[in-house]
């Protein structure tokens, strides 16, 4: 049997408790597929945390006159178990939203969201052609081209870094940001010397350390994820590798920020101003210190943005009498345009993705600390 993680297990719990409280004709259950087993369960523990926390404020307002519930099914970061956990929500429990995250998941589930019309939104992956998906599929993150195109210029320009080497993962995430870094390298200024795919299931990364010796780059950027991305880190350093580690979002979890080989590694994500007087982003980040003793991440806000977000068009259909359906929200989305979400207002492009001021942050074992923000 599958452990869900503690904050699953209390998001689950007390959304279910909210929902037995009141069998109101509004009630409504959307779905989420997260890694909660497996290598990469951390990330199911971080978004959840969001969504969670979202759903207690759509609740505690009473923005949809019924009680909102989540229904977490493990996709363990695999797309085939992400396509057995969404036709489960589609099929099962019915539900016209759901929360997707990685680039494999989210591209097996897309198809299952456009034939259904259920909408499906990814605060998580960042592979670029994520944003072609249709309609019916929404990025409420900014994806890998934009986070590349953020940081190369950064390296180049600010750290004087020209030779850069990719180690990326061998799926749809990794060769998308090779792609980006082929094309962006050279228009910066900057050169990639190599380019080394890694399988998704490896650990042990010695030969790659030789061959990155071997390149000897300015620069190594990491397109992994997970534990993987932790062990590269941790095996480079172990091989004498003392060139700069740069990153994405990825980078962001607190396994790596606590990791003292990781010490000093650059990574993007979106810009958001934590101590904005924002009503929205105040009682976001104060609830989420007073909840778990810590600040929250972009990962974090993405999905309590992707949560706000269903239940500020839900809210719109409830008043308009329609049915929360997928195709219905899609239409109410079209029709809004633009949302008080976490960091601000946020406007969605045709193609369901929104475009995000960035930042490059740097691991210094103590949460991380902006060295360029709202960086282009």
């Amino acid at each position: 049997m599958i452990k869900f993680s503690k904050a699953i297990q209390a998001g689950v719990l007390a959304c279910a408790l909210a929902a037995s409280a009141a069998s109101h004709a509004a009630d409504v259950t959307i779905g989420a597929l997260f890694p909660m087993s497996g290598p990469n369960a951390s990330y199911g523990d971080i978004f959840g945390s969001g969504a969670n926390l979202a759903a207690e404020h759509i609740n505690a307002d009473n923005l949809l006159g019924g009680k909102l519930s989540i229904q977490y099914e493990d996709s363990q970061a695999l797309p085939q178990q992400g396509v057995i956990g969404m036709n489960k929500l589609v099929n099962v429990q019915k539900v016209p939203y759901v929360l997707s995250a990685f680039t494999g998941v989210s591209k097996a589930i897309s198809t299952i969201a456009s034939r259904t019309k259920t909408v499906a939104v990814n605060g998580g992956g960042v592979g670029p052609d994520l944003a072609e998906l249709g309609p019916y599929f929404w990025n409420i993150i900014p994806l890998a081209n934009y986070e590349v195109r953020a940081i190369i210029p950064y390296l180049v320009n600010e750290r004087k870094m020209k030779n850069f080497v990719l180690v990326y993962i061998d799926d749809p995430l990794g060769q998308a940001i090779r792609k980006e870094m082929e094309s962006a390298l050279p228009a910066a200024g900057g050169k990639l010397v190599e380019a080394l795919s890694v399988p998704a299931t490896a650990q042990q990364f010695g030969g790659i350390a030789a061959r990155v010796r071997a390149a000897n780059p300015d620069v190594i950027y990491i397109a992994s994820y997970g534990s993987q991305q932790s062990q590269i880190v941790k095996q480079f350093r172990d091989n004498g590798i003392k060139q700069q580690f740069a990153s994405y979002t990825a980078f962001s979890i607190p396994e790596i920020n606590a990791q003292p080989e990781a010490a000093g590694s650059l990574y993007t994500s979106q810009n958001i101003d934590w101590n904005s007087q924002d009503p929205v982003t105040k009682r976001f980040v104060d609830d989420y210190k007073k909840k778990y003793n810590k600040m929250p991440t972009a990962y974090i806000a993405n999905y309590y943005n992707a949560v706000r977000m269903f239940g500020l068009l839900a809210q719109q259909l409830v008043k308009k009498g329609q049915p929360v359906t997928g195709e219905n929200l899609l239409k109410q989305r079209i029709e809004t345009k633009t949302f008080d979400l976490v960091g601000g207002k946020v406007t969605f492009a045709e193609n369901g993705t929104v475009t995000m001021p960035m930042q490059i942050n740097e691991i210094d074992g103590k949460g991380g600390k902006v060295v360029s923000a709202a960086a282009k």
